[in-house]
């Protein structure tokens, strides 16, 4: 009896092991800033959610450098980097040319550099507690875990948008 349930145990563990670890796959990235959520999405449906952490000053879209301000709008996830100051980031696409153009109208620079990202390198264990305040420049941050499979879920070229 006890070799039987150990074995039954083992394989519903394999089988749960196995379920567990089937690759996500996003097609489309939202960031709902008001609710501080970012979603993958595949086929229109939320695969998985993250809590995130926004710019220091999240309230409306980003219009020039130093604002603080993450963007809104449709971007790119574009490019990525394993050996950036954070734990992996994943560079979004701002600006775009209807940034560029707001920007040109005022005379300032819209800034750039925006990235989906982890914590500093270093502060890992802070773990979800950072998202006890908004604390970028204007990037979404997550866990390091998180990013991890944020970065593999995600291809550059993805879309993502960004919601107030």
């Amino acid at each position: 009896m006890r070799i039987r349930m150990l074995t039954g145990w083992m394989l519903c563990g394999m089988v749960m092991a196995q379920t567990a670890s089937k690759p996500l796959h996003a097609d489309r990235v939202v960031v709902l800033k008001k609710e501080r959520t970012l979603q993958l999405l595949s086929g229109g449906r939320v695969i998985r959610s993250y809590k995130v952490a926004l710019g220091g000053d999240p309230v409306g879209a980003k219009t020039r450098q130093g604002d603080h301000k993450t963007p809104e709008g449709i971007y790119v996830l574009d490019s990525r980097n394993a050996h950036s100051q954070f734990h992996r980031s994943i560079h979004i696409s701002y600006p775009n040319a209807r940034d560029r153009a707001a920007a040109r109208t005022k005379g300032i620079s819209p800034g750039g550099d925006v990235f989906v990202h982890g914590l500093p390198n270093g502060y890992g264990w802070a773990g979800a507690s950072h998202r006890l305040k908004d604390w970028t420049d204007g990037c979404i941050a997550v866990t390091d875990d998180e990013i991890e499979e944020i970065w593999k879920a995600v291809a550059d070229g993805t879309a993502i948008e960004i919601r107030p």
